[in-house]
């Protein structure tokens, strides 16, 4: 019997009495108690603020998101633990990788984001500045800075390990701390694997929290600064997002609910075509991956009203296919919901899906034999003969291995159909037609978080319907919620407080800790090339000698490269061009000359020009025409445990007018004096 314990205030602390048994999904035998702990909320909200908060702030992004990757390397190796444990919550093998490798696996691509996509610094720069004056003297530039309150986490049962971590990893690589509250009917997973992020000593003191029960108070003692993430039923979520506390502080409340999801077969998509085939094969998967018990899974399938028997054929046909059993059994494929209470709510829903449909698959009745305490249920398809808004099979969600079946004639009825859905996290799309592809995608975006369109070409690779990617908002308008998750470095800045600066560009320069249009420029003796990573600052600046552009030089690019566009190479038709007063140089061309004004070619500190951004060709440039080129240290990025930086410059091509031609940024990998440890 495991005996569950909070982590609070840097300690594990145990329950007293009034113990909650936790029973095994498949054989009702007892796996966990949890027992009632007097937790002092307030207390650990305190705590987070002053000690957790403050320690996570201090690191830069890339610090923690090489704690992140160290964290995801330590439990990787220890997830056998967590797949030992997940069979008692109805989980398979298969299901158990969703949850436990899936999660780890969150961790692991916000570290990288964190370090390829932020800056080594303690403020991220939103966006370029904003010129609020004519000469240039003031600015606005908006800025991300970590909110000074705690995280409240409080999550569902289908994904103990996952859903801990796909919010754990953007509020900590935010720079904020967190309190998570697991589901309890499978909080004896997420409870191992927190243990052992905290026994690993790679998160600071105070960096997050369990509460393994209720959250009491917890609650009324939040601020505006804090944030509170819920997934989880729309009705409790409703509930929670009305606490007065939350609506008078105006505390941050994102939420993730169950919806209804929907999966739309084209009409180009036919008995024997391979998206039909897809579409068939991802419903069934969809209805057995986790008993269905994912907020993201199929609950209403629309089909053409002439596919429709041969849909329920196909579907019943592979459904048969699927061992029901043991989770810890390797044949198995659908497990046990999570407990007898979930079977008999979705029992419950299938009833009430019934008055408005036919049940076409599966038994209501079904009993596993030898498993007369475990929590087993057929997967079961209901043809809905009541589609009409309101209707049961657009409001009722079975959560569990339950889809129902719809007809439409025509694309406008399948649209409207997935729109009755209310706002859901996912809907896709099953054709080989390009174009139905885009009607029925901007018809239906507006309803749906996410949209995925599945056909022959991407099948193979497709990471499916109701999988949630790091690099993809997870969330959904109406009744999904309205929140939004993930989304790679979008979903950091939730826990980070968007704020305009105003201010003289010398002033924000310093703010934003990289150079910034008007602020000052120092020119030196020194070519910025020869200077190592660390003797360069932030404003270090090069102005170059001139170089003429010919006719002969435009000719000659023209001919080395094979471009011979015709307005470098044609007068009269360059002359007709609205854009130009006749033959102009390359606009390569113009960059190429540039690198060879200000680069310093002996070997040195700078080791690589890795690319450049944002190029923009501004003006023509003519025969005749004189350019010359400003450099200068824009942003400096530290590379933790590497020799050398990333250093991005700001240049910009002037003619003899003093008019930029050219503006763009140049990257570079620069030398460092010494590397730190990783």
């Amino acid at each position: 019997m495991i005996v569950l314990e909070s982590y609070a205030l840097g300690a594990w602390r145990g329950g007293v009495d009034e113990s909650r048994v936790l029973l095994h999904a498949a054989t009702g035998e007892p796996v966990a108690e949890m027992r009632r702990v007097d937790l002092d909320f307030a207390a650990m909200l305190d705590y987070a603020h002053r000690v957790g908060g403050p320690a996570l702030r201090a690191m830069t992004f890339h610090q923690r998101a090489l704690m992140l990757k160290a964290v995801a390397r330590h439990l990787m190796e220890r997830k056998a633990h967590y797949y030992a444990l997940s069979g008692a919550t109805g989980a398979t093998r298969a299901d158990a990788w969703i949850d436990i490798e899936g999660g780890i696996g969150t961790l692991f691509t916000y570290a990288g984001k964190g370090r390829r996509e932020l800056p080594n610094d303690t403020v991220f720069v939103d966006g370029e500045p904003e010129m609020l004056s004519k000469r240039g003297s003031f600015l606005g530039q908006h800025i991300c800075t970590p909110l000074r309150g705690a995280a409240v986490h409080i999550n569902a049962f289908n994904f103990p390990c996952w859903g801990m971590l796909e919010k754990l990893a953007p509020t900590l690589l935010a720079g904020m701390p967190a309190i998570v509250k697991p589901a309890s009917q499978t909080a004896w997973v997420a409870e191992r694997m927190f243990r052992d992020m905290v026994d690993s000593g790679l998160l600071p003191d105070g960096a997050v929290q369990l509460v393994c029960g209720g959250v009491g108070d917890l609650l009324d003692h939040l601020d505006g600064q804090d944030v509170v993430t819920f997934t989880g039923s729309a009705s409790t979520g409703r509930r929670l997002k009305q606490h007065p506390r939350i609506v008078e502080q105006s505390t941050r409340f994102n939420m993730e609910a169950d919806s209804l999801n929907c999966a739309l077969l084209a009409p180009d998509a036919t008995p024997g075509t391979g998206e039909f085939e897809l579409f068939v094969k991802e419903i069934a998967r969809e209805m057995s991956v986790k008993c269905g018990q994912k907020c993201t899974a199929i609950r209403r399938a629309i089909v053409p009203a002439g596919h429709v028997d041969a849909v329920i054929d196909a579907l019943h046909a592979r459904l048969a296919t699927l061992k029901i059993g043991d989770p810890d059994d390797e044949h198995t494929r659908i497990g046990p919901l999570v407990g007898l209470q979930q079977r008999d709510e979705v029992l419950s829903q299938v009833i009430r899906l019934q008055e408005g449909g036919d049940l076409v698959i599966g038994d209501a009745d079904f009993h596993l034999e030898g498993y007369e305490r475990g929590a087993f249920v057929s997967p079961m398809v209901l043809y809905a003969h009541d589609v009409a808004d309101g209707a049961a099979v657009h409001e009722v969600e079975a959560f569990g291995p339950v889809t129902s079946l719809m007809t439409y004639d025509d694309l406008a009825g399948a649209v409207e159909l997935a729109r009755r859905g209310a706002g859901s996290l996912v809907g896709s799309i099953f054709t080989g037609d390009a174009d139905v592809a885009r009607e029925l995608v901007l018809e239906c975006a507006a309803h749906h978080g996410r949209m995925l369109v599945v056909d022959s070409e991407c099948a193979a690779e497709s990471t499916g319907h109701g999988s949630p990617m790091p690099g993809l908002v997870h969330g959904g308008p109406g009744r999904a919620g309205g929140g939004e998750e993930l989304g790679g470095i979008r979903g950091m800045l939730h826990y980070m407080q968007r704020t305009a600066v105003q201010g003289a560009p010398r002033t924000l320069a310093r703010v934003c800790n990289r150079w910034l249009p008007g602020a000052p420029r120092r020119e030196g003796r020194t070519h910025p090339f020869r200077k190592q990573f660390e003797e360069l600052r932030i404003g270090d600046s090069l102005a170059t000698a001139e170089r003429e552009v010919t006719l002969a030089d435009i000719e000659h690019f023209a001919e080395f490269t094979g471009d011979r566009f015709y307005a470098h190479m044609d007068e009269a038709a360059a002359k007709a061009n609205p854009f130009f007063d006749g033959r102009v140089a390359h606009g390569y061309y113009v960059v190429s000359i540039a690198a060879g004004l200000f680069v310093d070619p002996d070997p040195g500190p700078v080791l690589a020009n890795y690319g450049l951004e944002n190029l923009r060709f501004l003006r023509p440039v003519y025969p005749g025409d004189v350019v010359r080129v400003t450099l200068t240290c824009k942003q400096k990025t530290a590379r933790e445990g590497e020799s050398f930086g990333e250093v991005r410059w700001d240049t910009r091509v002037f003619n003899q007018d003093d008019d930029v031609v050219a503006q763009y940024d140049v990257l570079t990998l620069v030398a460092r004096a010494h590397s730190t440890e990783s």
